[in-house]
């Protein structure tokens, strides 16, 4: 049981630097003002700032119900540590906590302006016809099991579907903690090798799909958007295939004319829902737009920054001849492919994000 009660105090020692590092004693101060803030009979008046008070309180009581959970779970650990018929139980206790410690390990390296924001993941069908379009549906599909698997909201903003099979395209809004610090690594170009589904002889094929992800930006002092520079147009949303077309036309695209950036909302029922969600977008594109040029006038100081473009390859998924998915940043590889498509992505995620971070 010596071994247990070693795993056991290095689980709290590791613990011990994540509650100094996140200033739990802070985050309970915090919490209190704002919870007092929150029964003023006039905290409903400004009912924008009034929820933006209530996301903070929900934040706050999350990471302190993590932090005083791990705590409590190590010491209940210790408290039945020599007891020899709990062993195995010991071990999977101590395997989740490892778990979970880890999984903050990785968050304290979320340090960027907007990591605490949701994420707009994009999905683009690359050269290839129907099998691209097929690889983009099965990124679409991982991307969402990911999310699922941390208790995220996923929303379909835009949704280009092909003419066979797939997706020629695909806007997501990721709704959760910290979801733009997880998903940013992931731009870039994804291929896919495997015996060809839509071919009678089952050739070996290659597709590629870009996926671009911006975070969720409510207001950001250094983007104008002026509506002198915004050219919209209106017309009919259908679903896939073209079916049920609406009669009013509720789907918008917006032109920012200086810059010609186009985007597109239509899952919406109401033009104005459409219109608060192409701004956002465009307003997101816009940040990427300045993020890109700053990165390229200092890329001798920070490297060779290279943004989600074709070209930028940043993993592979080989279903034929044999099965493995290798990211060819951190070289991080498995051979559970299915697991990977089915949105088991931590591994690769973390090592990414490590990478980034210089650990």
């Amino acid at each position: 049981m010596e071994s247990l009660r070693e795993k056991l105090g290095e689980l709290r020692g590791r613990l011990g630097v994540l509650l100094t590092a996140s200033d739990l004693d802070q985050k309970r101060k915090s919490l209190r003002e704002l919870e007092a803030r929150a029964i003023k009979p006039d905290f409903w008046d400004d009912a924008e700032q009034a929820r933006g008070v209530m996301s903070e309180i929900s934040v706050l009581q999350e990471e302190i119900a993590i932090l005083e959970g791990l705590e409590q779970q190590i010491s209940d650990a210790f408290s039945v540590v020599d007891e020899p018929e709990l062993e195995q139980e010991l071990y999977e206790a101590i395997g989740k906590i490892n778990r979970d410690i880890s999984r903050l390990e990785v968050s304290t390296f979320l340090s960027g302006e907007y990591d605490k924001n949701d994420a707009i993941l994009a999905i683009h069908s690359g050269q290839g016809g129907t099998e691209a379009m097929d690889w983009a549906q099965m990124l679409f599909r991982m991307y969402v099991r990911y999310a699922q698997s941390r208790d995220w909201k996923v929303e379909v903003l835009e949704e280009n579907s092909g003419e066979e099979a797939g997706i020629k395209s695909a806007t997501l809004l990721v709704s959760g903690r910290w979801a733009y610090g997880y998903l940013r690594g992931e731009s870039g170009t994804h291929r896919l090798v495997r015996q060809s589904p839509f071919n009678a002889d089952k050739l070996r094929q290659t597709s590629f799909a870009l996926v671009e992800v911006l975070p969720k930006i409510e207001e950001a002092p250094d983007i104008e958007i002026k509506e002198d520079d915004l050219e919209w147009q209106f017309f009919r949303a259908s679903s896939q295939g073209g079916q049920n077309v609406q009669k009013v036309s509720t789907a918008v695209r917006v032109v920012h004319k200086p810059t010609g950036i186009i985007v597109t909302s239509q899952t919406e029922r109401y033009q104005e829902q459409n219109r608060k969600i192409a701004l956002s977008l465009l307003r997101a594109k816009l940040w990427l737009r300045q993020k890109i040029q700053r990165e390229e006038n200092l890329k001798e100081i920070k490297g060779d920054y290279r943004p989600a473009a074709w070209g930028t390859q940043i993993r592979s998924y080989v279903l034929h001849p044999y099965k493995m998915v290798k990211d060819l940043r951190t070289s991080v590889e498995t051979g559970d492919t299915e697991g990977v498509l089915d949105g088991k992505l931590d591994e690769f995620i973390d090592a990414e994000l490590r990478l980034l971070a210089g650990v």
